[in-house]
């Protein structure tokens, strides 16, 4: 796989009024990235790989992530009993950087639209768009809450009001 071609475009179903989103590494020994989104239609969670919904609650309690110090809300589906941090309207954070030299950079030079650049040169995104850096996503019509790596780096996820777009790869190359 080129730097190029190794992110492939993750579509999952489109939810409304984003509060969060976190990608979290669950399933027990396969490691699988899932992405839980919180919005005001409820909390899903997705196979980051596929899109595919794995668990879905539209009745959760209704307390928000800002209620917790921790910005967590409780796990669902494979995730269940445990609690998973989130990202996004109320704050938090997801990692800008990958252990294998990805990073990505959220600017705002039309503020108040973000663009959301991957880089696979560790940030520097010199030179022209498409060679070490892509222009991923411009949030131009909806409110930008979040983006990041899952802690594995097999996931990118941008999160808006009103979209979750997910980026996966099929593997990390190990590292010398």
């Amino acid at each position: 796989m080129t730097r190029t071609t190794a992110w492939c475009r993750v579509s999952p179903a489109r939810s409304a009024g984003h509060h969060g989103t976190v990608p979290v590494v669950s399933r027990g020994s396969t490691g699988q990235d899932l992405v839980m989104a919180v919005s005001s239609a409820g909390h899903g969670l997705f196979d980051a790989a596929t899109g595919a919904l794995v668990a879905r609650d539209r009745d959760p309690d209704p307390d928000t992530p800002d209620a917790e110090p921790d910005l967590a809300c409780p796990g669902l589906g494979p995730v269940a009993g445990v609690p998973v941090r989130i990202a996004g309207l109320f704050g938090g954070g997801l990692h800008h950087t990958t252990a294998d030299g990805w990073a990505l950079d959220v600017v705002s030079p039309d503020w108040p639209a973000h663009r959301v650049i991957l880089s696979a040169d560790g940030g520097g995104h010199r030179g022209e768009p498409g060679g070490t850096w892509w222009h991923v996503h411009h949030a131009s019509w909806s409110e930008f809450r979040t983006a990041g790596f899952s802690p594995s780096g097999r996931t990118l996820a941008v999160a808006t009001s009103s979209d979750l777009v997910l980026w996966a790869r099929a593997s990390v190359p190990a590292l010398s």
